[in-house]
Order: structure tokens, then C-alpha cells, then sequence
């Protein structure tokens, strides 16, 4: 048994006069002229099969509310509800009933019955309002992203050309098992790349650079030629030779990024 909305809110609703707490005042006087996405919330929880008897879950308003304050707070589930029983400008905006300190597991079951219909619809009613009220146009989107530690090495010029020659050497093998394929010599170089790039990675000057350079795209170049032969060879199906030219579209454009200009410096 679920309620829309808070029958009878109460009467204490105070909001601390930090700059959070103006926020929070605000977005809440806004969401009480946008009564239909409590409505569009409460659908999409009666989808779950609520029945219209037992105890009382958490209204459909307290659960939008809720679902806003841990997108615009970013908040995980467990410090959501740490934030809902801890502050008290927190409750006011959520506007639980009284006493009623919900548990992660509760705030994650709701907030994730929420559609993605639902959210483009609350996404479309602010973007509305700002527009009304000449805050934002909407034709600049805004992303906010942090740096976060990964196991993945910089892609540099040697270490994309090495792989790309791993790449074509596994093409070629795979081309060469095809039934019908052209009789092309080709030579598996990937332990040259290798050790070229490994090379460039810890040489020192500019000159030892280049050279080092020029071996590793010749061996690139040649591998690329060899591919480019077995894939254009005549003798093979139709079948066969769409995949041999899929595979080595997906390989040739990489090469011919990662192509070293002379006129350039060098990069490991």
C-alpha cells in the first residue's frame, strides 16, 4: 500500500540557512508546482504489483524526492539514508512521514523503479522551466567528469603501431586458415614491433628516436601490404571475402593514425 503524496506533512520543516539548504528550499518549491511527475513515480511503483492493503510503503513524492537528492548530491544509497536520518533540511525536502527513517535497501528498491521514461520526463520539465525562466537555453550541453586511476598504459604513437601490427598479424593467420585463400607470403613481425617500440620507449635522442622510428613503421607498412593482398587475393567466396575486408577495415584505419611524420617530434 502505497500514497502519492504526504497526506499531512509536517509543520517543523526547516531548512538550515546554508547555501545547501537555500538549494534544497528552492528545488522543493519547485517540485510542488510539478505534481504530475509524482504522479509518473507512482506509476511506475505500482508496476511492481503494490497491493492496495497491508503497511504502508513510502509515498511516491518522498521517493522522487529522494531519487533527486542522490542524483543532485551524488550520493550513494547507504549515505543517502545515513544524510535522510542524520540532517534535517534533508527530511524537509523528502518530506517523510514522521519518524520514518528509510534503510539503504528500501531507497534502492524504489529509486531503481523509477523508468527511464520517467527521468526523461523530469529532465524535460526542468529543462521547460529554465527555458520559461530564461536560466538556461539548453542548446549547450555540460558534462562534469573526474580522473580516476586505471590499469591502461598512454597510447603513445610506438605502443598504437605495435598493437597494430599485432592486430594484422592475428588477421593473417585467421585469413590464411579461410578455405580458398591466396597463397601470400607474409611474415609475422610482432616480436620486431616489440622490441621497436620497447626501444623507443627507453631510448634517449632524437636521432635514435627516428631511426627506431622509421624500422617500426617499414614493419608496420609491410604487414599492412601483406593484408591488404590477402584480402583483395582472388579464389575465395563471397562470404570469405567480406569478412577479410571487414577485419581489415577495422585494423588499417588505426595504422594510418598512428603514421609518423618525419617533420614532427618524435613521441614515445
Amino acid at each position: 500500500m502505497r500514497q502519492d503524496r504526504t497526506i499531512q506533512a509536517t509543520i517543523f520543516e526547516v531548512f538550515a540557512q546554508h547555501e545547501i539548504g537555500c538549494e534544497l528550499k528552492a528545488m522543493s518549491q519547485w517540485l510542488d508546482g510539478q505534481r504530475q511527475l509524482t504522479s509518473l513515480v507512482a506509476s511506475d511503483l505500482r508496476r511492481q504489483g503494490v497491493r492496495e492493503t497491508g503497511r504502508h510503503g513510502l509515498p511516491a513524492e518522498s521517493v522522487l524526492r529522494c531519487a533527486l537528492l542522490k542524483q543532485q548530491r551524488q550520493l550513494s544509497y547507504e549515505e543517502l539514508a545515513f544524510h535522510l536520518e542524520d540532517s534535517a533540511s534533508f527530511r524537509a525536502f523528502a518530506r517523510l512521514p514522521l519518524r520514518w527513517s528509510p534503510k539503504k535497501s528500501v531507497l534502492h528498491q524504489t529509486i531503481a523503479a523509477i523508468r527511464a521514461e520517467t527521468w526523461e520526463a523530469i529532465n524535460q520539465a526542468l529543462l521547460a522551466s529554465a527555458k520559461q525562466d530564461r536560466l538556461e537555453s539548453g542548446a549547450t550541453v555540460r558534462l562534469d567528469s573526474t580522473v580516476t586511476a586505471a590499469l591502461m598504459h598512454e597510447p603513445s604513437d610506438s605502443t598504437l603501431l605495435s598493437d597494430a601490427v599485432r592486430v594484422m598479424t592475428r588477421l593473417l593467420q585467421r585469413g590464411e586458415a579461410l578455405p580458398g585463400a591466396p597463397a601470400v607470403q607474409w611474415r609475422d613481425r610482432r616480436r620486431l614491433a616489440k622490441k621497436r617500440a620497447r626501444a623507443i620507449e627507453y631510448s634517449r635522442g632524437q636521432d635514435k628516436k627516428r631511426q627506431l622510428y622509421r624500422e617500426l613503421i617499414a614493419a608496420t607498412e609491410a604487414s599492412r601490404d601483406e593484408l591488404q593482398a590477402m584480402a583483395a587475393g582472388p579464389g575465395r567466396g563471397d562470404r570469405d571475402r567480406n569478412r577479410a575486408l571487414a577485419c581489415r577495415g577495422r585494423a588499417l584505419p588505426a595504422t594510418d593514425r598512428a603514421r609518423y611524420c618525419p617533420d614532427s617530434t618524435p613521441r614515445a
